[in-house]
Formats: C-alpha cells, structure tokens, sequence
C-alpha cells in the first residue's frame, strides 16, 4: 500500500501544468499536421513533375534530333588533307581563299580566343 501513495504521488500534476501540457500536445500534433500535409504536397507534385516529364523528354529529344548540328556550327566539318592546301586553310578559317592577311589573321584570332582553353 506504501507503494501505491508513492506512485500516486509521482503520477499527480497540478492541474495549471496539466493545461500547459495539453496546450504542448496539441501545438505539437498541430506541427505534425502541417508535417505530414507539407511531405504529401511534396509528394504530389513530384509525382506530378515526374509523369509529365515523360512526354516532355521526348519531344526536347526530338526537337534536338531535327536541329543539325551543322546548322548551329559555322566551323569547317570536312575531313582534313595529309598537307593543308590554302581551300582549306580558308574553309576552316571561314574567310575567301584570296583574302587579305589582316583579314585571315583577325579570323585566325577570333577561332583561337573562342578555342583556348582558359576561355571559361
């Protein structure tokens, strides 16, 4: 019987803090809440993001399959010659095969600086 006060006493909680536990309580399941619905809006939209991504890959697939890559590109794509012949020196440079040395030279300048390495 001794045994049993003792519990009692440890169990009993005044009635202000037994007010200011259950307003924890219900803060804390309210945080939870708002948890559990922020995780499952997540969860939605990236299902969401993730189905409507299928049709989406597939046409910047096929849009990037159209583009020729030798459209984008102005540079010479044509197999290079055991010794370079003055056609293509100015295929490659992009500059008629009679042009000026100022003018093969500023063209040679342009392709070095958008080639260099240190360029990004």
């Amino acid at each position: 019987s001794s045994e049993g006060l003792r519990y009692a006493e440890y169990v009993r909680v005044p009635t202000s803090a037994g007010k200011g536990q259950a307003e924890l309580d219900r803060g804390l399941a309210r945080t939870m809440i708002a948890v559990g619905l922020g995780v499952a809006t997540v969860a939605f939209a990236g299902r969401y993001a993730f189905h409507l991504w299928k049709p989406l890959e597939q046409a910047i697939t096929e849009t990037a399959k159209r583009i020729s890559t030798s459209l984008l590109s102005s540079y010479y794509k044509g197999g290079f010659e055991q010794k370079m012949s003055r056609r293509e020196a100015s295929l490659i440079l992009g500059v008629s095969p009679s042009a000026g040395k100022a003018k093969i030279r500023t063209a040679h300048r342009r392709i070095m600086i958008l080639n260099h390495p240190d360029k990004g």
